[in-house]
């Protein structure tokens, strides 16, 4: 069944993950946002579980000739992480994206500012980290998002969203320690599709939802 909207997908996320982490158990846990459609999952989320919120910007990148299909993701300074196959098919090479890589990189860097500030990222070190978007097509940023913050050592990471495409999810679960997804329909070819309102979320708003939630958390 749809969901209203990504509070109501979030709402029902938090209400699985509850489930899951039990009772005292797991601890110290830090709820981390991908946006910007994430965040008002996250937020659903973070309440739930009586976490904490932040946000792990990560981007998107596509060639100018087809700038709808995402061919790889970029988080932070890491490398970019590719899908091989759409390289092959486009008669691309990591070299000729570099401009595209740069442009993609720097702009991560504006929005996380414009979403945190001055506040320095949040250490994932030891905890339970629950990385949290709202919905999984290619899984190409999830991908990259998992790799990066597994990097910087997690006790347990975890990735929840409200839905994702049957074979993303199967191919995402060695990236994680937990995956949660509420509905798995086997072809998913846009997150929306499972959304009655889908509507685009602005850099701006995602600033607000966060200042909101830690003014009253």
């Amino acid at each position: 069944m749809p969901f209203r909207d990504r509070t109501h997908a979030g709402q029902e996320l938090g209400l699985r993950l509850v489930e899951w982490a039990g009772p005292g158990d797991p601890t110290d846990v830090l709820v981390l946002a991908l946006p910007p459609g994430g965040v008002p999952v996250a937020c659903e989320v973070a309440r739930a579980l009586h976490a904490p919120l932040d946000v792990l910007a990560a981007g998107e990148i596509s060639t100018p000739i087809r700038p709808e299909t995402p061919i790889g993701a970029v988080v932070a300074d890491d490398p970019p992480l590719y899908d091989r196959r759409s390289l092959a098919m486009m008669h691309l090479s990591e070299d000729r994206l570099g401009d595209v890589v740069v442009h993609e990189r720097n702009e991560l860097h504006r929005r996380e500012y414009l979403y945190r500030g001055r506040r320095p990222p949040p250490s994932v070190g030891g905890r339970t980290v629950v990385l949290v978007d709202d919905g999984l097509t290619t899984g190409l940023t999830a991908s990259a998002a998992l790799r990066f913050l597994r990097r910087h050592g997690p006790a347990r990471l975890v990735l929840a969203v409200p839905v994702g495409s049957a074979r993303t999810v199967a191919a995402l679960r060695p990236e994680c320690d937990d995956l949660v997804c509420l509905e798995q329909p086997p072809g998913l070819h846009v997150a929306g599709e499972w959304y009655e309102d889908f509507g685009r979320i602005t850099d701006t708003q995602v600033a607000r939802t966060l200042h909101a939630f830690h003014a009253t958390a």
